[in-house]
């Protein structure tokens, strides 16, 4: 039996488990805490940063990887120094630990991009928003994610508290039709399936819904973004599942915004919704096994993330009201504003698809 060592305990390492089973691959997990969504898999509870815990927790593992991308450099190296086989490895990961390497990376690999800069100081930011128009988008290089570590700023003024820690991200402000993720899957022999483009819609700078396949994107779009992806994951020589997000600018352009190197919100319909999932792609790539179809199970598939909390009660009223619809907890306690689970309805029409996955996700709602 196959042997895959799971670093993080997430909702991603817990959507793993199922495709795991399926496949008969044993999961392991070093998760951060007892409670931790993944706790059906978690074989070690400890800090993913301690180099001891880390080797020691992939001594007969056949390869590791990622629920997160927060593996320090040098904890990676010393599994890779171990012998491990740690897919996506850390010459690919650098580039999703750090916004400033990967924009330069991407740059190198002739990627389309938005305008960007590397600032360190008040002038420089300012030199930025004076030539785009007087508005830009500042993010941390590092630990930004689901809005953190990203605003938009008219000041020269308006990063003083990130540029005091060092050098951050500015880039321009784009105008855009829509959001895109388009995910894409590698495995070390270097076969590539994607998934067809999505869309997702942000709110307060989350994800609350994906679309799949992304409504009226256009062929050009569609084309752009395989492209981007493949050149991406060929490029960096990533492992598993990489998610390229994706702005579709008024203007046509398409460019990339974030890189994720390992399963990814907008590819959660995929569950319900393809003929292989990313949880178990992902398992397949990580162990250089072949890649599976990724044709759709229906014309449309809707995701919803629901937020806070999914009591039992709950889950049950929303699988009474929509029957269609699945449900998907994440094992999470309680708490405004965390993911703690996720809503999927598929079908032949995009309207009634959407519906019936809002009305089941609707009963989350507080």
């Amino acid at each position: 039996m196959p042997v895959i060592g799971v670093i993080g305990g997430g909702q991603l390492a817990r959507m793993m488990i199922p495709a795991a089973v399926a496949l008969g691959i044993e999961l392991r997990v070093l998760a951060e805490a007892e409670d931790s969504s993944a706790r059906l898999a978690a074989t070690v509870v400890g800090d993913y940063r301690d180099a001891r815990t880390v080797l020691d927790f992939a001594k007969g593992c056949d390869a590791i990887t990622f629920d997160h991308e927060h593996v320090p450099q040098e904890v990676l190296r010393a599994l890779v120094a171990a012998g491990a086989a740690v897919r996506p490895g850390p010459d690919a990961l650098l580039y999703a630990q750090d916004k400033l390497l990967m924009r330069e990376r991407l740059g190198a690999l002739g990627v389309p991009m938005p305008d960007w800069a590397r600032v360190e100081s008040r002038d420089e930011l300012a030199a930025f928003l004076a030539d785009h128009g007087g508005r830009a988008v500042v993010k941390t290089p590092r630990g930004g994610y689901d809005g953190k570590g990203v605003r938009v700023v008219d000041a020269a003024d308006g990063a003083d508290d990130w540029l005091a820690d060092g050098p951050v991200l500015v880039e321009e402000l784009v105008s855009f039709q829509r959001e895109l993720a388009q995910l894409v899957a590698r495995r070390p022999s270097g076969e590539v399936r994607l998934w067809p483009l999505v869309e997702t819609v942000q709110r307060g700078g989350v994800c609350a819904e994906v679309i799949a396949p992304a409504p009226h994107a256009g062929d050009a779009a569609e084309r752009a973004a395989a492209e981007i992806a493949t050149t991406v994951a060929n490029g960096l020589e990533v492992t598993g599942v990489l998610a390229v997000e994706l702005f579709h600018a008024s203007d046509g352009r398409v460019l990339v915004n974030e890189l994720a190197m390992r399963p990814h919100n907008s590819g959660h319909f995929s569950i319900d919704g393809s003929t292989t999932s990313q949880f178990e792609q992902h398992l397949r790539a990580v162990l250089d096994w072949p890649l599976g179809a990724t044709d759709a199970l229906a014309d449309w598939s809707v995701m919803i993330n629901v937020f806070g909390a999914l009591p039992p009660e709950r889950i049950a009223a929303a699988l009474g009201h929509q029957p269609s619809a699945k449900v998907h907890a994440y094992g999470k306690g309680p708490r405004a504003g965390r993911k703690a689970g996720h809503v999927t309805a598929i079908g032949a029409d995009l309207d009634d698809v959407a519906y019936r996955a809002r009305a089941a996700a609707a009963h989350f709602d507080d």
